[in-house]
């Protein structure tokens, strides 16, 4: 399989290599939607996007990104390839956006750069891990076409202490309209 690193470009949505100089737009995108965070994972509000930060870039096997809106040159948030393996398989998460791009067909063209780059670097499966309170997250990924392939129970305790349970959707190279 290829390397998954590099820009991404399609129409207003750019995905550069996240870097230091990208940290400081992205704490202030994070900090739009303050709710948010209490169904993900990690904070990152505050100082707890310095932590957050810091426990990404400790992990080995994500290819981080900052996303841009290409049209008003801005960071709207973050996503990521975790964990590709030499099967065949990468999953896409750690995504957050700004719900000033939200609704706006910004997520699905994001999502569409993604998985068509995953497949075109030889990936076969696309996966999403997402919590199941987070019902907008799976609605899109559901209109990627992505297949609920089951639950995990109890599976992750997020920073709040909260234990979710997370759905685990999957998406098949053959499968792909986009």
């Amino acid at each position: 399989m290829d390397d998954l690193s590099g820009t991404l470009k399609r129409g207003r949505v750019r995905l550069e290599p996240l870097a230091e100089n990208h940290l400081s737009a992205l704490k202030d995108a994070c900090a739009e939607d303050t709710e948010i965070w209490q169904i993900y994972p990690v904070n990152m509000l505050d100082d707890g996007f310095d932590t957050a930060m810091e426990l990404f870039h400790s992990l080995d096997n994500w290819v981080r990104f900052a996303v841009i809106d290409a049209e008003q040159s801005r960071v709207v948030g973050m996503t990521n390839y975790i964990n590709p393996d030499p099967f065949g398989i990468v999953e896409i998460g750690g995504t957050y956006i700004t719900p000033f791009v939200r609704g706006s067909g910004f997520n699905s063209d994001m999502k569409a750069l993604m998985i068509n780059h995953a497949f075109a670097c030889g990936y076969r499966k696309i996966r999403f891990n997402i919590d199941t309170r987070n019902t907008r997250s799976m609605a899109a990924v559901e209109k990627l076409g992505a297949v609920r392939e089951g639950t995990l129970r109890k599976d992750r305790i997020t920073w709040t202490g909260y234990i979710r349970d997370t759905a685990i959707y999957g998406l098949l190279k053959n499968e792909w309209a986009g």
